[in-house]
């Protein structure tokens, strides 16, 4: 029998008549090979690309199980646990619960920090089927004694490459100790370096291992493209680039939190409204932004890194780096915020020449050749260390002031100067392999 619909499972009818409802009939290729193994209680550890369809490949046995098991939960219990490393991707998953339960009387529960401990204390105290969270707000709830975590038994580490990059390894373990210990747990990742690896020897248990892609592969429908300029010109171009009729919904990945908020107000400057989310705006502030976007108010949306994973918008035609991340995988991650579930996406990318480096890593890292021909990065003073070459201080301090810089605008308040020269550029889809 081949899993070709989601009925080969021996999905509860509840869960698929739910999925009819929410428009699913074909599981993705990681949803086909991960949902089968956990149905008959293995341990897994998936690797896939980003908008493959990892929170069903996850959600849906769990909520069969769940379906199955008798009685209620206890107070301040969960029965299945499922850890994200940022709100916005803790929301989604949330979302992605309830909306595959639909139908069925279960309860689900959000703990993430920047919002009201008390309210989330109240919708522990009675138990829960599933509890979506970030490792440091559980933590100090689990630690205080309003979330016990020992009848836990479904267990899903999600991101896990992003939850160690944002190091939160210590909660991670706390958390693990914690758990039933005759659980079925997962774990999720784009990437596999050691450290991951090592958390994965960890927390599972003779686990299959899924993998529907390599790491670092770039999915298919996006068409990337990268246009080399002076750091100054790049204001004058993401204007173009955003205002143009063929944007209908664009994210803009900054570098810096400081860099999100000046990019964002110089679009507003440009007659170009946009929202901009990062770590140091409250909750709620992200939450308004990405509703702004989700509903079409605002068809630009400016972030940080912190929206490279969990930020599944439908429609979301394209993604402009700004600037390149300083880790290489955050670009497979950011640009994968369009093209998904088989529609067609744009990434381009800004680069000046002293990113010469970061374009070089994520060439290496994706196996393709995206730099224009003949260009020549300036010389890098990048002190390189660890995966994916962090800078030092001094040079972020100096990348920093220069996005904060304002461009000089043309007499009579017009487009920015950089107006005057034409930035060379490179499109079309992405090259052959280097």
């Amino acid at each position: 029998m081949t899993n070709d619909t989601f009925r080969a499972f021996g999905l509860a009818p509840t869960i698929l008549s739910a999925l009819d409802r929410a428009g699913m009939t074909t599981p993705t290729p990681i949803q086909a090979q991960a949902i089968a193994p956990q149905m008959e209680g293995r341990d897994i550890l998936g690797i896939a690309q980003t908008g493959t369809g990892k929170t069903a490949a996850f959600a849906l046995p769990i909520l069969h199980q769940i379906l199955e098991m008798q009685g209620r939960p206890s107070p301040k219990t969960t029965r299945a646990l499922v850890l994200a490393p940022t709100r916005e991707l803790a929301v989604q998953i949330e979302e992605a619960f309830r909306k595959f339960s639909d139908g069925a009387r279960l309860s689900t529960a959000l703990v993430l920090g920047g919002v009201s401990r008390n309210s989330q204390i109240r919708r522990m105290a009675r138990g829960v089927d599933v509890l979506v969270a970030t490792p440091g707000r559980l933590t100090d709830l689990v630690g205080e004694g309003h979330i016990r975590l020992d009848e836990t038994r479904f267990a899903v580490l999600d991101e896990a490459d992003r939850m160690l990059d944002m190091g939160f390894v210590r909660e991670v373990k706390k958390i693990h100790a914690a758990l039933h210990p005759r659980r079925q747990s997962a774990l999720f990742s784009a990437t596999m370096p050691d450290d991951v690896a090592g958390l994965a020897e960890g927390f599972l248990r003779d686990p299959v291992r899924v993998s529907v892609a390599p790491q670092g592969e770039t999915a298919g429908t996006i068409t990337q493209s990268v246009e080399v300029m002076a750091h100054a010109e790049k204001r004058f171009r993401l204007a173009e680039l955003v205002g143009s009729s063929d944007v209908s919904r664009v994210i803009v990945f900054a570098r810096t939190k400081r860099g999100a908020d000046r990019v964002a107000e110089n679009l507003g400057k440009d007659g170009v409204p946009a929202e901009a989310i990062h770590g140091n705006k409250a909750q709620n502030a992200r939450q308004r932004a990405l509703d702004a976007f989700r509903s079409g108010r605002v068809k630009v949306l400016v972030a940080t890194d912190i929206a490279a994973r969990g930020i599944d918008v439908p429609g979301i035609s394209h993604v402009v780096n700004y600037e390149l991340p300083d880790e290489a995988e955050s670009y497979v991650h950011r640009i994968g915020r369009t093209g998904r579930n088989g529609q067609d996406g744009v990434a381009i990318t800004l680069c000046s020449p002293d990113e010469g480096d970061k374009l070089r890593a994520v060439e290496k890292l994706t196996r393709q050749r995206l730099a224009p021909e003949g260009f020549q990065p300036a010389p890098s003073t990048t002190a390189r260390k660890g995966r994916g070459g962090k800078p030092n201080t001094a040079r972020r301090a100096q990348q920093d002031g220069a996005l904060s810089a304002k461009a000089p605008r043309a007499p009579g308040g017009g487009k920015p100067a950089s107006a005057r020269r034409r930035p060379r550029r490179s499109g079309g889809r992405s090259g052959a392999a280097a």
